[in-house]
């Protein structure tokens, strides 16, 4: 997969705070979430964002909530797939894309079933591992060599926005330049 900005949409899988306090390295996990929506925001991708069971669980962190375009009204769920949700079907039908990248909580259940369901749709599917994580690096890897043997694409959050943009002549080439400094290393 090379990941195009005319057929990409990023998937944001359950950010909220009550299920990302006991992520392994969470702050850091966090971080590249933000950096790869700044980014994508910049870069105009389209945005869908989930949220398990907000009514009980919580909406999306607000720090990362703040970063998305208004269009941007996350997906409640209760299944662990975000592929199972009706709503969410509904949601990334209607942005007719052929790619999806995913970042998110937590790896090996909810971030490694939704790739396994975009796969089986037919799209080409990719995750960042700098910005999946769960609450053990045990299980965070179970779900990265899961995936990866399911033929889902790993690729960092940085080399992801880079591929969107194509060349430095890109017209927010600048913009994602200054993100990219922001969020440092």
């Amino acid at each position: 997969m090379r990941p195009k900005l005319s057929e990409s949409v990023l998937i944001v899988v359950d950010v909220q705070p009550t299920f990302f306090r006991p992520i392994h390295d969470g702050e850091a996990v966090f971080r590249r979430i933000q950096f790869v929506v700044e980014a994508a925001r910049a870069l105009a991708v389209p945005i869908l964002a989930t949220e398990q069971v907000p009514a009980k669980m919580g909406g999306t962190d607000p720090r990362l909530a703040a970063l998305m375009p208004e269009s941007t009204k996350p997906v409640a769920k209760a299944c662990f797939g975000c592929c199972e949700s009706p709503d969410f079907q509904q949601a990334l039908a209607r942005l007719n894309r052929g790619q999806a990248a995913l970042v998110g909580i937590e790896t090996h259940i909810c971030v490694s079933q939704t790739a396994l369901g975009l796969i089986e749709q037919g799209l080409q599917v990719a995750f960042c591992p700098d910005a999946v994580g769960a609450r053990a690096l045990d299980r965070h890897e179970a779900g990265i060599e899961r995936m990866r043997a399911a033929g889902v694409e790993s690729i960092h959050t940085e080399a992801l926005v880079y591929e969107w943009m194509g060349s430095a002549e890109h017209q927010a080439f600048r913009e994602v330049l200054e993100i990219v400094k922001r969020a440092g290393p």
